[in-house]
């Protein structure tokens, strides 16, 4: 046998063990999802103290949040698609494809898309998935006035003392509100290495947003003494904020009643204004504000800390949280503070965690969950003793995932009719929503 075709019979040996361990990949990832969807499930992520199960991922496996986020929301869409699930753990359907595929399917049309699927690449059932949403359109002109027509927004106290956001907005308002929230929602979590629920980690952008908003004013219009109608006062006693203390006052202006814990973390970082009170209810003297945590303290524990100490998180937007609260005899100093964002800090306060100091500030604190149970500084390392094949208990030759035609030309056309046919319910239920 020549070179030549010593070498040509190598390069489609390499070839077919490329394409069989890719199909031994995908069936992993299928076993990876099952596992993911089921520990999402069972809370596992919060019980660690983690803001979601992406952000548990992230941590645990490597992959970064973007990736995290996508593989929990695939796992969970996972469960209601049986062909799409059977035909991934035989490694037949890559992850790209399933990323697909999960953002339109139903188990009615679930089929036809894995027929798309098996004939062509990833790129071509993107174009398809895409087409899809073009159907079933109306009248432009007359949608936008309903559209304008409808937008409203209400914030309310529900009876367990949360607030409840309502509203409808136009495109081009819900789109800038998106993406502020995004942009917030990334400056919070960026190298947290930790997805909260995605409506949590919107509740927290949000919160920053209007932080961010208040702090920065609003070109002029709302500053200095006016800008101080706008900020959010909570009235507590003394005793509220002493861990043995019995919790006496404690409420927002409008009345809504906060917690001790509360108080205690909201406290540990904020503007403090001391009022005196005469045994009639009249103010005897009103102290000036000051910063429970002074500007250059702080400076010092963003260049130590450099965002948040719990395990796996790192974000840059964080609160000073006293190691021994200052109401409880607590000193300001660097080495009784700590950086933590806003849900690890929730998490000592209200969550049942804590932390010790392991000779602090030269060590690294540790901290415990609600259990007793030591959150660890670094994912302990798992060895895998079987192969992808033992795992996933399929066998996949070079056929398995491979595209069934080269480009979108040559898929046939009944695939694509079959599709459109399976797509027809689905449209006609969108356009029956939109109307009414």
């Amino acid at each position: 046998m020549s070179e030549s075709a010593e070498s040509a019979d190598r390069i489609e040996e390499i070839g077919d063990e490329i394409a069989v361990l890719a199909a031994h990949v995908h069936a992993a990832t299928h076993r990876l999802l099952v596992l993911i969807a089921e520990f999402d499930r069972l809370g596992g992520w919060r019980r660690a103290g983690f803001r979601s199960c992406a952000h548990w991922l992230a941590y645990r496996t490597g992959f970064d949040l973007g990736t995290s986020r996508e593989k929990v929301r695939a796992a969970r869409a996972l469960e209601s698609l049986p062909e799409t699930s059977a035909a991934m753990a035989e490694g037949r359907l890559s992850f790209a494809k399933l990323r697909a595929i999960t953002r339109v399917a139903t188990a009615e049309n679930e089929g036809a898309l894995l027929e798309v699927a098996r004939s062509g690449t990833a790129a071509q059932l993107e174009r398809v998935v895409r087409a899809w949403k073009r159907f079933g359109r109306m009248d432009e002109v007359e949608h936008e006035q309903r559209r304008h027509a409808a937008r409203c927004l209400s914030i309310f106290p529900d009876e367990d003392g949360t607030y409840v956001v309502r509203g409808r907005l136009t495109p081009e308002m819900a789109a800038l509100l998106m993406r502020a929230v995004e942009a917030a929602s990334d400056a919070l979590y960026r190298g947290a290495k930790s997805d909260a629920a995605p409506d949590q980690r919107r509740a927290d952008a949000l919160g920053l947003l209007a932080e961010r908003a208040m702090g920065a004013g609003f070109e002029g219009m709302i500053s200095g003494t006016r800008a101080e109608r706008y900020q959010v006062v909570l009235h507590v006693e003394p005793s509220t904020l002493q861990a043995d203390g019995e919790p006496g006052r404690a409420e927002l202006e409008d009345g809504t009643r906060v917690s001790a814990e509360t108080c205690r973390r909201l406290a540990c970082d904020a503007s403090v204004v001391t009022v005196t009170h005469a045994q009639d209810g009249g103010v005897l003297d009103v102290g000036r504000r000051t910063r429970t945590t002074p500007p250059s303290i702080r400076r010092a524990l963003d260049v130590r800390d450099r965002g948040c100490r719990f395990p796996g998180c790192g974000a840059r937007f964080a609160d000073a949280h006293h190691i021994e609260h200052w109401a409880d005899g607590g000193e300001t100093r660097l080495e009784n503070l700590i950086l933590l964002c806003p849900h690890h800090h929730r998490l000592l306060h209200e969550g049942g965690f804590r932390m010790s100091l392991n000779a602090w500030p030269g060590g690294r604190p540790t901290f415990y969950t609600p259990r007793g149970l030591p959150v660890p500084e670094t994912p302990a390392a798992i060895r895998l003793e079987a192969t992808i094949e033992a795992l996933t208990g399929v066998h996949p030759d070079f056929r398995t995932c491979t595209a069934g035609h080269r480009s979108e030309q040559d898929v046939p056309a009944e695939t694509f009719a079959h599709l459109a046919e399976a797509m027809l319910p689905v449209v006609a239920e969108a356009g029956a929503a939109t109307a009414a």
